[in-house]
């Protein structure tokens, strides 16, 4: 008999996570990796759905019994460890948080919060015996669990029998696709949320403004967005590159830019 897991959670947040705000026209998406389209998974299992707009609704933070996850930006090369637990045939033929049906013989995971389609090297640490894997749900809600496996995946590295294990995360790569040795480090980051750090009736005050803010951290690069103002032209100033409102709250917290707020474009 398979092991499952008593939490049944992991495709629950289903198409509530895939349409979630997707209504709003306002909203802009940068999925900075290759995808935007319908392509084949690296392991031969089927489509891959990869799309600005799945990404910009399965970023979005979601509550799952009384508990606020927040999907945040993540680079290649980041890693993480924690325990690991699977899912296989009770939810097999179900879709995923991302829109896709479970195959439990895909190479495929759950997550709570990296973004969908990061490609991970996941290694039981009880024995070394590693797979990758790509990630195309949320879940585990369990514990302190940080991934769920599908059935092969889990099989692979012996954690089937247990049911868990301690497990080493790393991230290869996004939109289904491993990056290559040696390519430039990658990330994959929300943009929905802005900070405006100043507004000027000059477009080139505006402009020598935002040159002077490119790059602020090592992170957020600074943007013009021109508009009106009391029926003459106002150009804003705005800082991108925040992966959820929380990382924006906290910039603003610190001090940097006197009287900046979030904005969504």
């Amino acid at each position: 008999m398979l092991y499952q897991k008593t939490s049944g959670l992991s495709l629950c947040v289903v198409m509530l996570l895939v349409f979630y705000g997707c209504a709003s026209k306002h909203d802009s998406y940068s999925y900075r990796s290759r995808g935007g389209a319908t392509m084949a998974a690296p392991d031969g299992s089927g489509p891959i759905n990869d799309s600005p707009a799945m990404h910009k609704a399965t970023m979005r933070p979601y509550t799952i019994d009384g508990v606020t996850y927040t999907p945040t930006m993540v680079s290649v090369g980041d890693t993480f460890s924690g325990i690991s637990s699977w899912y296989g045939k009770d939810f097999h033929g179900k879709k995923t948080s991302n829109g896709e049906v479970y195959n439990m013989y895909d190479m495929t995971a759950a997550h709570k919060t990296l973004p969908m389609n990061t490609m991970l090297k996941v290694t039981n640490l009880k024995n070394n015996k590693s797979i990758i894997v790509r990630v195309n749900d949320r879940g585990p809600f369990v514990g302190t669990r940080i991934i769920d496996l599908s059935y092969t995946a889990a099989t692979r590295i012996d954690l089937v029998a247990n049911g868990t294990g301690p497990v080493g995360i790393e991230v290869l790569g996004f939109a289904g696709v491993v990056a290559p040795a040696g390519a430039p480090k990658e990330s994959v980051v929300e943009t929905d949320y802005f900070i405006q750090i100043g507004a000027f009736r000059s477009k080139d005050g505006a402009t020598r403004f935002a040159q002077s803010n490119m790059n602020v951290n090592n992170r957020y690069n600074a943007v013009v967005k021109e508009g009106t103002f009391e029926n003459k032209p106002m150009y804003r100033v705005w800082l991108k590159g925040f992966g959820s409102e929380a990382e924006a709250s906290d910039f603003i917290a610190k001090g940097p830019f006197k009287g900046s707020f979030i904005v969504r474009e």
